[in-house]
C-alpha cells in the first residue's frame, strides 16, 4: 500500500493506481491494499493483472494494520513518564517566561 491517512485514521485515495498495480504484479507481489475510494479506478486495470492480484480495498488504518502485519502489536504496559524539562513537563516553569506573563501549557 502507498498513500496517506488522516489524523483520525481514514485512508485517503491515491493517484497512479494502474502503474502501482502493474509494478506490484511485475515485482511478484500477490496481495495489494488499495484505498476504498479507488475501487472505481479498477476499470482501467487489465483483467489479466487483476486476476493475478488479490486486491483488498481498505477505509481505515486499523484494516491496513490487520491485513499487513502478521500479528497485532500489544500495547505497552504502564504509561511512559515524561523526561524532566521536556516539552509538556509541568514540574518547573519555563526559563524564558516573562514575569507576570500567563503561561500556556501543552496538553
Amino acid at each position: 500500500m502507498t498513500g496517506e491517512i488522516t489524523l483520525r485514521g481514514r485512508v485517503l485515495p491515491i493517484g497512479g493506481l494502474k502503474e502501482k498495480l502493474l509494478a506490484a504484479h511485475r515485482g511478484g507481489i500477490r496481495t495489494v491494499l488499495i484505498p476504498d475510494e479507488n475501487i472505481k479506478d479498477l476499470v482501467e486495470i487489465p483483467q489479466n493483472i487483476k486476476d493475478n492480484l488479490e486486491i483488498k480495498p481498505v477505509k481505515w488504518i486499523d484494516e491496513v494494520l490487520q491485513l499487513a502485519l502478521k500479528s497485532v502489536p500489544a500495547p505497552l504496559g504502564a504509561p511512559v513518564e515524561p523526561v524532566a524539562g521536556a516539552v509538556g513537563d509541568k514540574s518547573r516553569p519555563r526559563r524564558n517566561a516573562k514575569r507576570g506573563a500567563k503561561q500556556v501549557q501543552a496538553h
